[in-house]
């Protein structure tokens, strides 16, 4: 039987590790790829390693693209400070057109191994103002990834999920803790100190554990 192939994004944060268990709990063998773009967090990328072993990745790739060469926000800027409070624009902590640089890869990783579904964890309950966790931004950007690739044009189609896209945190919470995950692996904190310890104060911090409280279960985050 041809194995079913998927590539999943993983940050090494709750909501992708939810979406590898979930890619993995429908069968596929999943190819994870996480990116290092000179994100503040580098500590993510530990947790991504040791995520993709724990939930059985089929294999695991840590891919550089250093996008923090230009800035343009707090994840990939020293020079920016990681806010402690929220705001209804579109925050400081969104990388310039990351999810696409992202996506984009996935795509010629997914092309060159024949696999045809692509997992992300985008968010618009948690991450309204991001532009790109929306779902007209993911329909749009399947759509120009069949129109762009030689098995898209040969009707061989990419299909690009994200499961996760209209949950709530403590919902996402609640599904990965059913599906058996250890979320202590896991890391969200924007700014953690050199330990890799989370900082609490960060709007991914306080989501995060406003989604455990929700959800009713246990904070295993390790804070400062």
């Amino acid at each position: 039987m041809k194995e079913k192939k998927a590539i999943v994004l993983l940050s090494g944060g709750i909501d992708s590790t939810t979406v590898l268990a979930l890619a993995k709990s429908h069968g596929f063998a999943c190819y994870a790829l996480s990116v290092s773009y000179g994100q503040r967090c580098q500590h993510e990328l530990d947790s991504a390693k040791n995520i993709a072993s724990q939930l059985g990745a089929k294999t695991h790739r840590i891919i550089d693209v250093a996008i923090n060469n230009w800035g343009g926000s707090a994840l990939t800027d020293h020079s920016i400070d990681v806010p402690h409070t929220d705001s209804d624009d579109i925050p400081v902590t969104y990388v310039p057109a990351r999810n696409t640089v992202m996506l984009s890869i996935a795509l010629s990783w997914a092309e060159a191994i024949g696999a045809y579904d692509v997992f992300y964890g985008a968010n618009i309950v948690d991450y309204s103002n991001y532009p790109d966790c929306r779902p007209d931004y993911l329909s749009a950007f399947e759509k120009m990834a069949n129109l762009a690739t030689r098995e898209g044009t040969e009707q061989r189609p990419f299909r690009f999920h994200a499961p996760l896209l209209q949950m709530t945190k403590a919902e996402i919470i609640q599904e990965g803790t059913t599906l058996g995950i250890d979320y202590s692996m896991t890391i969200s904190c924007y700014d953690p100190d050199p330990q890799g310890r989370a900082c609490r104060h960060c709007e991914s911090c306080r989501i995060r554990a406003k989604g455990f409280s929700e959800a009713g279960i246990k904070d295993v985050t390790c804070y400062v």
